[in-house]
């Protein structure tokens, strides 16, 4: 005799498999939902204390505590809804205020967790109280009918349909429609739950061309970055041509005109007019040289980046060590912009740190390079302090590169820049 197939309980009885998942989605929800409140409670504050530059240092530490909210809250919903939820919730948290709120609220995936935040705080809180407060409330209020009846009467009482209950058949309808409302509440939980994932769904989602509307934003900020790098660097070679090279080269020609009507006159006088003129040409070729050098540095072609960073870690005042792990080749634009960065760093860490040592990095990572400066001094640096860093970061994102910088108040300073170098 063949035993019957039996179907698993879930599979008989879906209706507690699904109350029991909805209870449990919205018991969590409220604990999250009063941490969502919380939380956009702090972005508001931090927005407001960055306006004097006081919260710039709580962006990053709240920024991943919302990450990790919103992508517990994100896999919660996708295992309700049966279908993943994916985040776009991608804050920019280093840089200076103008800056970070201007990419991240021109961001929809920011704005949109922003606007999640009080969403969830108030609906998760309330929806809980509802499905879960009201059969508390329903037990109370048939032990108050039942009573009524078994003692003969007694006092009145308001029940919660708006009248007052002084007879029997008021007694017996309280009974009926206060259990009927809340089998209607209890039934209608893992409505509840779906309506309440479908928020978290629809807020946290990126939209529908989310990556295309991201790049956009991103390629204005780069386009606008690399626009002022290359007028920058122009203005910075004209000046040293003008004030530089082209000055002495003036002087040759006026030396060596004197010098040529000096000639019978005073021979002597003339030919010390014409030394001077050599040494002013030769200073001329050597400040024309660095300039060259300034613009592609010969040494990247000779020795590769690394020789290059190791070049200038034997010039920096500061004891330096190097550490090169591995590196690919990348195109020359992102090799002079990596020494720029360095070279920039570098002369940085010497003029304001303090530092004992420096420490540099660089190593090849998903088709980025990635370069890691780090030293031992006061800490404290700012981009707007005139310290070069916003120089740094203009050469970086003119490459759809990114910089973060982390420097507290005694140190130790760390910059890394990462620039993508996929040819």
């Amino acid at each position: 005799m063949s035993t019957p197939n039996v179907a698993p309980e879930d599979d008989r009885y879906p209706w507690i498999r699904n109350l029991f998942d909805g209870y449990r989605y919205l018991f969590i929800g409220g604990a999250t939902g009063i941490a969502s409140l919380l939380t956009g409670l702090a972005w508001l504050l931090v927005c407001v204390a960055t306006v004097p530059k006081l919260g710039l240092a709580a962006w990053k530490p709240l920024a991943d505590w919302t990450q990790r909210l919103t992508t517990h809250e994100r896999e919660r919903a996708g295992d309700l809804l049966g279908e993943p939820v994916q985040g776009a919730f991608d804050p920019v948290t280093d840089g200076g205020r103008m800056y970070r709120f201007r990419l991240n609220f021109t961001s929809p995936g920011f704005r949109r967790t922003i606007a999640w935040l009080p969403a969830h705080g108030f609906a998760a809180p309330i929806t809980l109280m509802l499905t879960a407060g009201h059969p508390w409330s329903t037990l109370w209020s048939v032990v108050l009918s039942v009573k009524w009846l078994f003692t003969d009467g007694g006092e009145p009482y308001s029940s919660s349909f708006f009248y007052t209950v002084d007879s029997a058949p008021l007694a017996i309808t309280t009974i009926v429609l206060t259990l009927a409302v809340t089998a209607v509440i209890v039934a209608a939980v893992p409505w509840f739950a779906r309506l309440q994932a479908r928020l978290t769904k629809v807020l946290l989602s990126p939209l529908s061309s989310p990556r295309l509307a991201q790049r956009v934003v991103e390629l204005t900020a780069t386009r606008a970055a690399a626009l002022e790098a290359h007028g920058a660097e122009l203005r910075r070679i004209e000046r040293d041509l003008h004030d530089g090279t082209q000055a002495r080269m003036v002087a040759v020609v006026m030396q060596l005109g004197i010098a040529e009507r000096s000639m019978h006159s005073d021979p002597t006088r003339a030919l010390e007019l014409i030394r001077q003129a050599r040494d002013s040409a030769t200073s001329s070729i050597s400040e024309l040289r660095e300039v060259v050098r300034s613009i592609y540095p010969p040494i990247l072609d000779d020795r590769g980046l690394d020789g290059a960073v190791s070049a200038l870690a034997a010039r920096c005042p500061i004891p330096c060590t190097v550490q090169v792990d591995d590196i690919r080749r990348a195109p020359a634009a992102v090799e002079a912009a990596a020494y720029f960065v360095i070279a920039e760093s570098l002369t940085n860490a010497a003029k304001h740190s303090s530092a004992n040592e420096v420490h540099v990095r660089l190593r090849t990572e998903n088709g980025s390079l990635l370069i890691e400066i780090s030293d031992d001094g006061k800490g404290g640096a700012e981009e707007g302090a005139g310290t070069g860093l916003m120089g740094i970061r203009r050469r970086a994102e003119a490459f759809d590169g990114r910089v973060h910088l982390s420097s507290p108040v005694g140190g130790p300073t760390t910059i890394t820049t990462e620039l993508p170098c996929e040819s």
